[in-house]
């Protein structure tokens, strides 16, 4: 049995592959209060991390007077285990020893305030169920990459574990964190996507924990963040990878103590909130740059659920078509072989997501009810269906810059006289395609129909039905 870590060493609780299918070792901490005014409890807690403190959103909940709110956290890394100190009041204890950070062998007693506790680990070996259906958690298919990945999804799903997604744009981060939210025991409760790729850095902390009014220029209203808002459910942070570094210390604090504090306030609020992150980045190789934080990393992988990209699961194809044309109400169309074999030949750099668009044009731009080669190539040609002008000469299967323009043109400047007339010459050729309708334009460019305006108003472009 192959028994090496995923790449990706930052996961606290580890898959491992072999010949009878995945195997996930799950980490289970086990204390037991031998002194103090909880003695004779005992916690068993799934997981790598565990927060002991008073605060009733912490894993072990103690009612000794001397513990803080969140007072230390125990973790499982690199085979060890590690407990820290919160910043706690009175300390944090091992052997007598006031400890900031220190290892914790099994067996190993804790100290804090008047409260004494036994430290005993456990990992299991636990198969993982593959499940048979192809359409489980939401992601279509059947090969065996995608397959795995259902079947941890499925297993992450119903435990309290922090996820990190990883995969390439397109592949359906989005719809897995939605499955985790589905199967999980919050699923009564919210789920409340942030995409961090798409805030201004500026505003991206008042997204996060919200603010009181006044708080900055603007704030004339306290809002409600993304934590408080998810708070009894689930929140997903979408391309995590993006967060401004200054940020990340704030956010590993309030997920690591489970309390937030809006901008502009005194006081900190409890919330309870499972975290689900998603990147298309190689967060481990950014920690190494200094362009993510270690802990933060940490904290968010304590387990990673890799999706595939589409060109390496090709058999997928078929699945995914059906799929997509019963979703777009289109059960009467159907793929040939040769379309499917057309479909085959491409290689996807835009995965699900772009094969999604190319079965919508289809719909669009085919009359017949049976799609053929011609009218796949077709459509996977009509997102990008005018070709380069002398503007942009084709040299060596790159475009080269033309060095027209002066001397002193700023960027922006030299992008505009770039982009704006194949802007222009695009638009132009899908009204004409589309007969003017806003609604089919949007459709074949695979743009949201609003943004689609504000290029044809940019360009002086007119849509049906207006002068």
């Amino acid at each position: 049995m192959d028994s090496r870590p995923p790449k990706n060493d930052f996961t606290g609780t580890e898959l491992r592959r072999g010949a009878g299918g995945p195997r996930v070792l799950a980490h289970r901490q086990r204390l037991l209060a031998l002194a103090g005014a909880d003695r004779g409890q005992q916690w068993e807690i799934e997981g790598p991390r565990v927060v002991v403190g008073s605060a009733p959103t912490a894993d072990v909940v103690l009612t000794d007077p001397l513990v803080s709110r969140q007072h230390c956290v125990i973790e499982a890394i690199g085979g060890r285990h590690r407990v820290r100190d919160l910043e706690s009041t009175n300390g944090t204890f091992i052997d007598g020893q006031r400890v900031t950070v220190a290892d914790l062998e099994p067996g190993g007693r804790l100290h804090v305030g008047d409260t004494e506790l036994l430290f005993e680990p456990k990992l299991r070996s636990v198969a993982v169920k593959q499940e048979s259906g192809d359409r489980v958690a939401g992601l279509v298919g059947g090969s065996q990459s995608l397959c795995e990945a259902r079947a941890l999804l499925g297993h992450v799903g119903a435990s309290t574990l922090g996820c990190l997604l990883v995969g390439e744009t397109g592949t359906g981060k989005d719809v897995a964190a939605r499955a985790l939210h589905d199967a999980s025991a919050r699923r009564a409760g919210p789920f409340v996507v942030l995409d961090c790729a798409a805030i201004s850095p500026t505003l991206v902390e008042s997204e996060l924990f919200g603010h009181e009014k006044g708080a900055f220029t603007g704030a004339d209203r306290a809002r409600v963040g993304a934590f408080e808002a998810a708070s009894g459910g689930t929140l997903f942070l979408d391309e995590i990878g993006e967060l401004p570094i200054g940020l990340q210390p704030k956010l590993l604090r309030a997920l690591e103590r489970r309390e937030i504090k809006r901008l502009g306030s005194t006081s900190y609020l409890d919330v309870d909130v499972r975290v689900v992150a998603a990147t298309h980045r190689d967060l481990p190789s950014w920690v190494e740059t200094g362009a993510f934080r270690a802990d933060l990393l940490y904290r968010v992988a304590e387990i990673v659920v890799a999706l595939p990209p589409l060109r390496e699961r090709p058999e997928d194809l078929g699945a995914l078509v059906e799929h997509f044309l019963t979703s777009e109400r289109a059960s009467d169309r159907s793929f040939d072989r040769d379309a499917l074999a057309a479909l085959g030949e491409h290689a996807w750099p835009g995965n699900v997501r772009e094969l999604r668009n190319v079965v919508r044009r289809v719909i669009a731009i085919t009359p017949s009810r049976v799609v053929s080669a011609a009218d796949v190539r077709r459509a996977i040609g009509a997102a990008f269906p005018i070709k380069p002008s002398a503007r942009a000469p084709v040299g060596e299967g790159r475009l080269v810059l033309a060095t027209e323009g002066p001397a002193d043109e700023t960027l922006e400047a030299a992008r505009a006289r770039w982009n704006d007339p194949l802007d222009a010459a695009w638009l132009a050729k899908l009204l004409e395609r589309s007969g003017g309708d806003l609604s089919k334009a949007a459709t074949l460019a695979a743009v949201h129909p609003k943004s689609l305006e504000r290029l044809l108003r940019k360009h002086g472009l007119k849509k049906k039905g207006r002068s």
